[in-house]
């Protein structure tokens, strides 16, 4: 008896949203999207019961506007967990260890609730050692004394919040993806990265912490001295903080270059096998993959330290060599140290003064390889899973547009010849694509950006945002045209 077989009865009965049963307007679409993003905001600024509000390690921090979610909220865990599982069937699947065919369907409903049943048991996973540990979401004492239940009645009934807000997220991406625009995962990506660039740009404190044109205007009042850009101290002040014009230059540059790579492709021509004159191009973008692989190599670099801070947490005797952690809850030594990607310019800028005493400059410099390694690598290997996975790689591709009744011209009409054709270009742009982006993300961490956003987060926003305005512009054309509706089989 093979496991799909023992498994057939839990998986095909995971809870699941239904999918429209036919053709849902634009309108209503766009309705969809905004109320689950409502929802998502509104969630965000839930804490659960019995936390201790504004205390704790906030160990996703530097990871946040990657994996979504809010600190000390319901949305505790984010996207971690879906990612996670994504990055495990990924494995499995490009080890060819499930033995699942999705052209299948009894195969696609199980690989789905296998991905599921994934996302729930990491969810699980990922909340316990946040509440239970005490270091993450530690627990109201003076609320177990009133309801009589202790600390560990407590700690369970904020771990029951965060797994439900975990599991809410799950079935929220699932609404987007079916009856919304786009998908939920980058739809509360790009409500992270947002919150965090417009905080950047218009924000207004008194403690130093302003945004850039808050910043500017206190400069031109004369309220902060900048003082000469002509002299180090100056140069320092406009570049950095208050004037922040690096940070400047890299969001824009960022901005810029990702919209410039999704326009760069090489266009295939197609035309129709039976209608003469027909005629169409199959674009292979040079970030053919997107830039969603990034989150599954940040996700993977995320549990490698969320397991770092466990074992420094939990581990008294833990060995130097593994890791050593200072005041504010990250590594300043160790393999832990190594493996944590840089994500601020002050992490590695010593002339700003924040680099511990205890770093030394070849310390920097091999964290900075490793990182630069695992990203450029790391992205190539995840975009070519991600488009195997997706149905984007050549073989899936050549079926696509044989079904669709175009052939290559001047070739066979014939599925293994419009994949021999396909296997010119989609391998080695993906490995490319995936590579540049891995690059841009580790330069923008040492840069900086904007609001302190993240590099892989600044390309992830600004790439979803760019295929969102494709999806709603292509939903707007069928709105208008019924008929091209059911060319693409979208009716």
């Amino acid at each position: 008896m093979s496991w799909k077989e023992v498994a057939e009865p839990v998986l095909t009965r995971m809870p699941v949203v239904n999918r429209p049963a036919g053709h849902v307007p634009f309108k209503r679409k766009l309705a969809w999207t905004a109320g689950i993003l409502i929802v998502y905001f509104f969630l965000t600024n839930i804490n659960p019961f019995g936390l201790v509000a504004g205390q704790g390690t906030d160990f996703f921090g530097q990871f946040r506007s990657v994996l979504a979610g809010e600190h000390g909220s319901l949305l505790q865990v984010g996207i971690g967990p879906i990612v996670t599982a994504s990055i495990v069937l990924q494995l499995l699947g490009g080890a060819n260890l499930l033995g699942l065919d999705t052209n299948d369907p009894r195969d696609q409903v199980l690989y789905q609730g296998l991905q599921k049943l994934l996302v729930i048991i990491v969810t699980a996973l990922t909340a316990a050692p946040m509440v239970f540990t005490g270091e993450f979401l530690p627990a109201n004492p003076d609320v177990g004394a009133a309801l009589g239940i202790g600390t560990f009645g407590v700690e369970l009934l904020i771990f029951t919040q965060v797994f439900i807000g975990g599991v809410l997220i799950l079935f929220m991406d699932e609404i987007v993806s079916k009856w919304g625009v786009g998908s939920g995962v980058g739809l509360f990506i790009i409500a992270a990265v947002s919150q965090q660039i417009v905080g950047g740009f218009f924000s207004f404190s008194a403690l130093g912490t302003s945004g850039f044109f808050a910043s500017w205007y206190g400069i031109i009042i004369g309220d902060i001295a900048l003082g000469s850009p002509f002299s180090a101290e100056g140069l320092q002040n406009l570049l950095f903080d208050p004037g922040n014009v690096l940070a400047l230059f890299t969001t824009v540059f960022i901005f810029g270059i990702v919209v410039y790579a999704e326009s760069v492709r090489v266009e295939i021509p197609l035309s129709h096998a039976r209608v003469k004159g027909a005629r169409g191009r199959f674009p292979v973008k040079l970030i053919y993959a997107s830039v969603l692989p990034m989150i599954l190599v940040r996700a993977l670099q995320a549990n490698i330290q969320f397991l770092g801070q466990i074992l420094s947490s939990q581990w008294a005797g833990m060995p130097e060599s593994l890791g050593v952690y200072g005041d504010q809850g990250e590594p300043i030594s160790g393999l832990f140290y190594y493996l944590n990607p840089i994500q601020r310019r002050d992490e590695w800028m010593w002339f700003l003064g924040e680099i511990p005493a205890t770093v030394e400059p070849w310390m920097i410099a091999t964290r900075i390889i490793i990182d630069l390694t695992f990203m450029i690598i790391g992205g190539a290997i995840f975009a070519i899973f991600w488009v195997e996975t997706t149905g984007m790689g050549p073989e899936a591709t050549a079926k696509q547009i044989q079904n669709s009744g175009m052939q290559i011209p001047g070739f066979r009409r014939n599925p293994q010849v419009v994949e021999k054709v396909m296997e010119r270009y989609i391998p080695q742009v993906t490995v490319i694509g995936g590579a540049l982006v891995g690059l841009l993300a580790v330069m923008a961490n040492l840069l900086g950006t904007i609001g302190q956003v993240s590099g892989t987060g600044l390309l992830l926003a600004v790439s979803i945002t760019y295929k969102l305005y494709e999806e709603i512009a292509e939903e707007q054309l069928m709105e208008m045209h019924p008929m091209m509706r059911q060319m693409f089989g979208n009716e």
